[in-house]
């Protein structure tokens, strides 16, 4: 079989630059509502790289919050990315350090969950391929970003449009792909126990800790729990 390269990383990465396109608009139109100018826009798009964090740091800026309390609080906003990037380490286990670096630099939600989908179908993947993939995703978000801020006075209300429930739809499209593909190599009730454990972890500890700390936790579980049930 031949091995799937750049192109076809670019290729995978499609759906993604789709759904950033509305989500990017949104952000890029809250932005700009938030006094934030086109070029600040593109440099937090660029260094930053993070949608919900964006989202956080144009509400905490148009608030007047202090530069450390911004800092901390997009910090655990993108905690989960630290498990990301070191499960995306052992798929590219034989890669060089200043190449996996790159690769993480660039490792969204949305670029990890493309990778696990073709992960699950190809245990043997190029970093070529990811590297096609991370940068569809990094383009079609700072491009879409600044466009959306330059529009932002023409799109006052993006809610009413329904843009901000884009990412939301973009992580089911995601997430129905890798399930179906599961489906076909692990047994149900594996699958079941794993999604059950996250689920009332979630739910249990969003009583006493932060949406974003919950999911972090929550997902730790969902790894024990599926090393656990794993032969």
């Amino acid at each position: 079989m031949m091995e799937k390269g750049f192109r076809e990383g670019l290729q995978a990465a499609v759906p993604t630059a789709f759904g950033y396109a509305s989500i990017g608009l949104a952000c890029g139109i809250v932005a700009a509502n938030s006094g934030i100018s086109p070029v600040e826009m593109g440099l937090m798009s660029a260094l930053v790289y993070a949608g919900s964090a964006q989202f956080v740091m144009c509400a905490m800026i148009l608030a007047g919050a202090p530069l450390l309390s911004i800092a901390v609080t997009v910090f655990f906003v993108n905690l989960r990315n630290f498990l990301m990037c070191l499960h995306t380490t052992t798929i590219f286990k034989d890669n060089s350090l200043p190449s996996n670096l790159l690769i993480g630099s660039l490792v969204t939600d949305e670029s990890y969950g493309v990778l696990l989908g073709e992960y699950v179908e190809h245990k043997s993947i190029q970093p070529s391929w990811m590297y096609g993939n991370n940068l569809v995703g990094y383009l079609s978000w700072l491009i879409f970003t600044v466009v959306g801020n330059v529009l932002g006075g023409m799109i006052p209300n993006p809610e009413a449009l329904g843009l901000d429930f884009a990412l939301v739809a973009m992580f089911v499209g995601i997430f129905s792909g890798q399930l179906e593909a599961m489906v076909r190599r692990l047994p149900l009730k594996k699958i079941g126990l794993i999604l059950l454990a996250v689920g009332v972890a979630y739910l249990s500890l969003t009583v006493v800790v932060s949406s974003y700390v919950a999911v972090l936790l929550a997902t730790l579980l969902g790894c024990f729990v599926g090393v656990w049930l794993d032969d």
